[in-house]
């Protein structure tokens, strides 16, 4: 039968070993690789698991796709409910247990509000920048774009290519803080409850107060992905649960009073 609310495996609730610290920790740089690599263990606990949840998603977004308008952003909205269920699999893959499809509606069965507000904050975040970027790049070229003369919006997008730049940058450093407060804000919303705007202030607090360690992760989870079009792209496979299997390494060691096994635990028999 399947758990609600507190029942789910892995909640605070349900799981004392999830004790919550605040204030973020600060954790040294090197660490960045130790999450990888105890990602890489969380990965390797259910592979098959991993690429089977990683299929039904991709399908669930081509379908929500062909719904007009609307189907691709409810997508984007509800991602940070699906990311809170895989964060459910880590905890259980953690403490020796299986990695089950049913993890995967862990963000939908509990908190499911809170994970919503989080994932529309970030939807209206990304909107912000993108207006942003146009009122930097896009509304020079506006009068132009509707006149219809392709020589003229040539000569206007080449001259305007030092605004479109520096709209870019500007887009790019608002990027990062906004990238910094949805990192973490699933895991705090889905076990420990913490809300919405609070989970991500929270995550935004770690993500700064640990820089240099999440610049060294992803420097070398970024190196990872650059082997992904030598696999033909099934590489992502493999890099996308470690990305989220780190992730969940990252949020144990910064945020919660007791330190992540070095190596998960053996299932029972």
């Amino acid at each position: 039968m399947g758990a609600t609310g507190s029942d789910w495996p892995g909640s605070a609730e349900a799981d004392p070993g999830l004790r919550l610290a605040l204030p973020a920790r600060r954790v040294p740089v090197g660490h960045g690789w130790d999450w990888i690599a105890r990602g890489w263990k969380l990965f390797t606990r259910a592979p098959l698991m991993w690429i089977v949840s990683l299929l039904i998603l991709v399908v669930a977004a081509v379908v929500m796709n062909f719904i007009p308008l609307i189907g691709g952003l409810a997508f984007h909205v509800l991602n940070a409910a699906i990311a809170a269920g895989f964060i459910v699999a880590c905890r259980s893959l953690e403490l020796g247990n299986e990695f089950e499809l049913e993890h995967l509606f862990a963000g939908f069965r509990t908190h499911f509000g809170s994970l919503l507000v989080v994932g529309l904050l970030f939807l209206a975040g990304e909107a912000a920048i993108f207006l942003v970027f146009v009122a930097f790049a896009g509304f020079p070229l506006i009068g132009v774009a509707m006149s219809g003369d392709a020589q003229e919006i040539a000569t206007r997008v080449m001259a305007s290519l030092m605004t479109i730049a520096l709209g870019g940058l500007v887009a790019l450093a608002l990027l990062v803080p906004l990238m910094a407060a949805i990192w973490f804000a699933p895991a705090l919303v889905v076990l420990h409850g913490v809300g919405p705007v609070e989970a991500m202030k929270q995550s935004f607090i770690g993500c700064f107060r640990n820089f240099w360690s999440l610049f060294v992760y992803g420097l070398v989870m970024t190196l990872f992905a650059l082997l992904i079009p030598l696999t033909l792209g099934l590489g992502a496979f493999v890099w996308v649960p470690l990305a989220i299997a780190s992730t969940y390494a990252a949020y144990r060691e910064i945020y919660t009073a007791e330190p992540m096994a070095p190596a998960p635990v053996a299932a029972a028999a």
